[in-house]
């Protein structure tokens, strides 16, 4: 065929009377489909408002999403574990496990000793454990039993909680200023110091 010659229609093949592909017309929507997409646009609409709505529902009550039937972490829970949580979260696992050590100061020290020296404090930071004696002959008796009681505490507490006990003797009577006293005087310091 030459370019002049028109090319005939084949029956069957996709081509036109001119050899080029033939254009399909998209037919307009009839009334029954505009009213289809119209109705998905409104359902979709009210959806969302429906959403908006229930979420601002939730809100107001005080929370957006309610415990199911699997457990998370706002279920009830005992109080030790509640505790033992809190204990865990901020870090004070070494300072409430001390306080315990305080509580059971009889039987770790002994009731004699105990009756004598009370702890009274723990630096964390330096792990000292700061214990006041009532007189000087116990103070002097604490600093001789220091190293084993550091053993002990440690074997309770885990390895290294307490690095030193700082023994405090008894601080004496409140130092008042009267007729019968100089200023400045420090008082009977053979007894208590």
């Amino acid at each position: 065929m030459t370019e002049n010659t028109p090319r005939k229609n084949v029956p069957g093949s996709p081509e036109g009377a001119t050899g080029e592909a033939p254009t399909k017309k998209t037919p307009e929507p009839s009334g029954v489909d505009l009213a289809r997409v119209a109705l998905r646009a409104a359902k979709e609409q009210a959806r969302a408002r429906g959403d908006a709505a229930q979420q601002k529902k939730q809100a107001r009550r005080g929370g957006g999403l309610r415990s199911g039937a699997r457990a998370d972490g706002r279920d009830p829970m005992a109080l030790g574990a509640a505790i033992n949580r809190l204990l865990t979260e901020r870090g004070w696992e070494t300072p409430a496990a001390v306080g315990g050590v305080m509580g059971r100061w009889p039987q770790i020290v002994g009731d004699d000793l105990a009756k004598h020296c009370v702890p009274q404090h723990y630096n964390e930071d330096e792990r000292v454990l700061t214990v006041q004696c009532d007189s000087t002959a116990w103070a002097t008796q604490l600093r001789l039993l220091a190293p084993q009681l550091v053993a002990r505490l440690n074997q309770d507490l885990g390895h290294g909680t307490v690095r030193l006990i700082k023994v405090q003797g008894p601080g004496g009577p409140a130092r008042r200023f009267g007729p019968l006293r100089a200023p400045g005087s420090t008082g009977p310091g053979d007894t208590y110091g």
